[in-house]
């Protein structure tokens, strides 16, 4: 509620119920004030299903159990069993960060106090999952660390009460679009050219990470009216069908082929590399990175003759050229993308304006090299500059 933090569960758990065919229909964050938290809990039993997550710890304004059971009207009790499981890790940690138990004590009770009737569903932390049945509602209570979360949902679905519900559910059929180059406008006009959704198909348009990613979902017998609107929507910046995402989309078109790849790198300052190496099983294609943020480094570390810096500047469409070629060779693969730019806030000149940014992707099939003069701040840039390298590495290597 104060802007620190960014919600992570409310997106995943609304993603997984609209595939298995639950509309979400509100997302709520709401603070830990007793009041509002009842009242958003009290609304959400309004729905067939209620999802919360966070606020089941150990401390004071920890209050979702308690509220929980007061709005679903039952009581609460301490499950012995689930104590001792709690008890047993928090003697764990305690060991582990050398501190007493009894600074644990207390939360070990109250993280195993629960709403009468409520399946515990399990551990991932010393915060239990549970699930309450209310007349015909359902409502779950997760904890709210996305590693703990993420590990307990598949058991809540497994639960009898949320596996009554889904079998009343009807889940649609998703067709995924992913698109680059193109704007949420341009797409939203295509799809109004080939006369818009509905009839069975849902259409969702999404900027996301510099990309437009578009899911059709489909309903039984509305697959003609699909295949229509995807045919409509198809363009030269359709670059996928599926959700893989773009570095690990690059990695295995590299890889079918028995390539391999580096990135020299200058404004990203890395960046292209971290989205690699993101991805398990990368370092069968991704060799590494050459981060040469100065001249002195460029020349000394990628070969890039000094005449061509004095003569061009390191941002240029020649330094980049230089960058991927002496990444190539330094390094010694077969693919190389390079990134130099001006990220900003200083450093821009009416020549070279912040914004301005020169990539090259060198490889046996060719070489690639593109200017932009993005829009933004210096973290958008970046962003910006790290997502069209490895669009031109899978330009390159599949000659789109």
């Amino acid at each position: 509620m104060r802007g620190d933090r960014h919600d992570r569960n409310g997106p995943f758990l609304a993603a997984s119920l609209l595939r298995l065919g639950i509309d979400p229909a509100r997302i709520t964050v709401v603070g830990d004030d007793p009041g509002a938290l009842e009242g958003a809990l009290r609304e959400g039993l309004d729905h067939e299903l209620l999802v919360v997550s966070g606020g089941l710890g150990p401390t004071h304004d920890d209050r979702t159990v308690e509220l929980l059971a007061r709005a679903a009207g039952v009581g609460l009790h301490t499950d012995e069993q689930l104590a001792a499981q709690i008890e047993e890790i928090s003697h764990r940690v305690a060991t582990r960060l050398n501190r007493p138990y009894a600074d644990f004590e207390h939360g070990v009770r109250k993280q195993a106090t629960i709403p009468d009737g409520a399946v515990i569903v399990g551990l991932a932390g010393t915060a239990p999952a549970i699930v309450l049945e209310v007349g015909e509602r359902v409502a779950v209570a997760l904890p709210g660390p996305p590693r703990e979360l993420q590990t307990l949902w598949p058991r809540v679905l497994e639960t009898e009460p949320i596996r009554r519900l889904l079998a009343r559910a009807v889940a649609p059929s998703r067709r995924v679009l992913r698109f680059y180059g193109a704007s949420e406008s341009e797409i939203a006009r295509a799809l109004a050219e080939v006369g818009g959704d509905g009839s069975g198909v849902d259409v969702t348009i999404c900027a996301r990470d510099f990309e437009i990613h578009v899911d059709l979902f489909v309903q039984t017998g509305a697959e003609a009216r699909a295949d229509e609107l995807e045919a409509g929507l198809a363009s030269k910046h359709l670059f996928s069908r599926v959700e893989t995402g773009t570095a690990e989309l690059v990695l295995s078109l590299l890889r079918d082929r028995g390539l391999t790849l580096a990135t020299a790198e200058s404004c990203t300052g890395g960046l292209v590399a971290s989205r690699l190496t993101e991805v398990p099983g990368s370092s069968d294609v991704f060799a590494g990175a050459i981060v040469a943020y100065s001249n002195e480094l460029k020349v000394q570390q990628l070969g890039v003759p000094d005449e061509l810096l004095r003569e061009h500047g390191a941002v240029s469409a020649e330094a980049a050229a230089a960058m991927a070629r002496g990444a190539r060779d330094r390094l010694g693969v077969d693919v190389a993308v390079s990134v130099t730019g001006v990220a900003g806030p200083g450093g821009g000149t009416p020549e070279k304006p912040v914004g301005l940014v020169f990539l090259h992707a060198s490889g046996p099939m060719g070489e690639r090299g593109l200017r932009f003069d993005f829009p933004g701040d210096r973290a958008t840039i970046r962003g910006r500059s790290a997502v069209a390298a490895l669009h031109l590495v899978r330009r390159l290597v599949t000659q789109s």
